[in-house]
């Protein structure tokens, strides 16, 4: 099995671009919502860590926004608690993939938690800066504070795509990316 971890910055379409591989993806976003939604174990650990903002189950994103909002240390205790739990559902993901040949980490703080691997193909997804806003400004509840709340916690975008092996432009339209998705996977069989 081949690990191919997906960067870039909020905004660029890791999650878009992770899609077109048509292989199996661990979406780490998808699986945070999905332990707000329904891990009492997560709401007791945040509700111990963070009473003022965390007292009802199942938490809600308003919750999750309002502490980090509150203190920027807020968002350190957050992803401590919840970075286990993904690091779990990642493991168990490989572990159910093991037989595919390319699986794909769309993991925002990869390289941030160390969940990356040497041997990982790292692919950066690049966007225009006018486009990631642009994007980030129609999604529902979009706040710019939280945003660069967000963007401290996250290496710097030139690190990251330093260190990647390949880079995708995203201008947001379908056939491109696949057409960089077949070069990648033919170079990396």
């Amino acid at each position: 099995m081949i690990r191919i971890g997906i960067l870039g910055d909020i905004g660029s379409g890791k999650s878009y671009v992770a899609k077109n591989f048509g292989y199996p993806v661990f979406n780490a976003d998808k699986e945070v919502a999905n332990l707000y939604k329904n891990n009492k174990k997560v709401f007791l650990k945040l509700n111990k860590s963070l009473p003022k903002y965390f007292n009802s189950f199942p938490i809600k994103k308003t919750e999750v926004a309002r502490a980090i909002l509150a203190n920027k240390f807020n968002l350190n205790k957050i992803v401590k608690i919840v970075h286990f739990e993904v690091r779990k559902k990642m493991n168990s993901f490989l572990d159910k993939n093991k037989k595919k040949k390319f699986v794909i980490l769309d993991v925002p703080l990869l390289l941030e938690n160390g969940l990356n691997k040497k041997k990982d193909k790292l692919i950066f997804i690049e966007s225009k800066k006018k486009d990631i806003l642009k994007r980030l400004k129609k999604r529902k509840n979009f706040n710019m504070k939280l945003f660069n709340r967000f963007k401290n916690i996250q290496l710097p975008v030139h690190y990251k795509r330093k260190k990647s092996h390949f880079i995708i432009i995203n201008n947001f339209t379908q056939k491109p990316v696949k057409r960089d998705i077949i070069k990648i996977l033919k170079l990396i069989k």
